[in-house]
């Protein structure tokens, strides 16, 4: 072919099929790409990118496929990851109602997922407040209502005869403002506020269903709400050690351990730092390591793919390198892969959001499923290079000879 008629014509703007018809069916096809300019290149380069998934559509969807399945098994645990993250937040700020410490038992907390709250493991520590301090006990347990665990909490400030019950929790019961609840045999009237998944009663009831087990809210005086020290000074005070890292567990052998939530250095609150400690043990986990041999197996699945695709038109190529259309390559096969790689992870996303949906949906949120979603995205531009950059640009690193030789 002459090559420099070829390209002559191509920076006259002519379309290359016309001045060579003969070379090659497959060179017809950039011919416009090299004559087109912004959105009409985009254009151009779809084409020719849906042109060679029609040739090929069993790869296509098999490489889809495969690339989904990873995206939606790290999609999943993502989900439950950002689920859990968001609860960790949601159920610590709904037991701090706005204080500045936290006082736990010394056998501690957890979070019980059969009523979705926190729940007190053992008898509050023994606290006197010193003057100007506010600290309010909680007694917390579980119990059942109408045949649904739910998390239940004893309060001074809540009236005999009646129970406070969060809206969460409520919807879960099916119960409104006036309705009525046995708890602990005693028929309460229902009165709904606030969020949470708590059934709040007064003490006298809480603790005959739940015994001691609870814990303290502490208010700092008017002030110093915002102190950094308020932690160490109060537990001088009462003698109880306090920190500020929630991963931090109490002492089995001590009185009792006080979480500062206004304290310590970083950037993160405490409701962060407990919401990033119910995340890190979903990640952390078998459900975690699963997701990350997923993740792995779709970036082996996706360099498979394109290595292949690759192999298979090296001819091609290298008759469109010998014209100088090197560099159009490179935009056809990203385009190409782009479109393999958006579909799969549209498939992907959309699987996991199913399959959590029908599987866990007291768990998962929408807002906890877009995180996920946005997570996973950040993956698709290192799958694009590994999988489809790097092997077309170490192909075109041989001369055009060669490729058109099938070496």
């Amino acid at each position: 072919m002459d090559i420099d008629r070829v390209r002559s014509a191509k920076q006259g703007g002519r379309n290359i099929a016309d001045v060579e018809t003969s070379a090659s069916t497959t060179i017809s096809r950039p011919s416009a790409i090299a004559t087109s300019s912004g959105n009409n290149t985009f254009v151009c380069l779809l084409r020719f990118a849906w042109a060679n998934i029609r040739r090929r559509p069993e790869r296509f969807v098999l490489s889809v496929l495969g690339i989904a399945l990873a995206l939606t098994c790290v999609t999943v645990v993502r989900t439950i990851s950002s689920s859990f993250a968001i609860t960790g937040a949601d159920s610590v700020t709904e037991v701090l109602g706005g204080a500045q410490l936290w006082a736990v038992p010394a056998a501690g907390v957890h979070y019980d997922s059969a009523v979705q709250a926190l729940v007190a493991d053992g008898p509050a520590p023994a606290i006197v407040a010193p003057g100007g301090w506010r600290a309010i006990k909680t007694l917390s347990g579980t119990t059942d209502v109408n045949g649904t665990p739910v998390s239940l909490r004893g309060s001074d400030e809540t009236p005999d005869g009646q129970a406070v019950l969060g809206s969460e929790v409520a919807q879960r019961l099916g119960v409104h403002d006036g309705d009525r609840i046995v708890v602990g045999g005693r028929d309460l009237g229902v009165q709904v506020g606030g969020g949470g998944q708590s059934v709040t009663v007064a003490t006298p009831l809480a603790a005959s269903v739940v015994g001691d087990n609870g814990w303290w809210t502490v208010f700092a005086p008017a002030g110093q709400e915002k102190s950094r020290t308020l932690g160490s000074t109060f537990g001088g005070a009462v003698g109880l050690s306090s920190t500020s890292d929630p991963a931090v567990k109490p002492d089995p052998a001590g009185p009792g351990l006080i979480y500062d939530t206004v304290g310590g250095n970083g950037p993160l609150t405490f409701d962060q730092k407990y919401s990033a400690l119910f995340s890190g043990k979903v990640t952390s986990s078998t459900l975690g390591i699963i997701s990350i041999i997923g993740l792995v197996l779709g970036f082996i699945i996706a360099v498979s793919s394109f290595l292949a695709a690759v192999q298979e038109r090296k001819r091609e190529f290298g008759i469109m390198s010998s014209i100088g259309l090197a560099d159009e390559v490179l935009y056809f096969f990203l385009v190409e892969s782009a479109v393999v790689f958006v579909a799969a992870y549209v498939l992907g996303v959309a699987t996991a959001g199913i399959a959590v949906w029908l599987v866990i949906p007291g768990i998962a949120t929408p807002i906890a499923w877009l995180q996920a979603a946005g997570m996973v995205a950040g993956f698709l531009p290192a799958m694009s290079i590994v999988g489809a950059l790097i092997p077309v640009h170490r192909l075109l690193q041989n001369r055009p000879v060669d490729l058109l030789g099938g070496r």
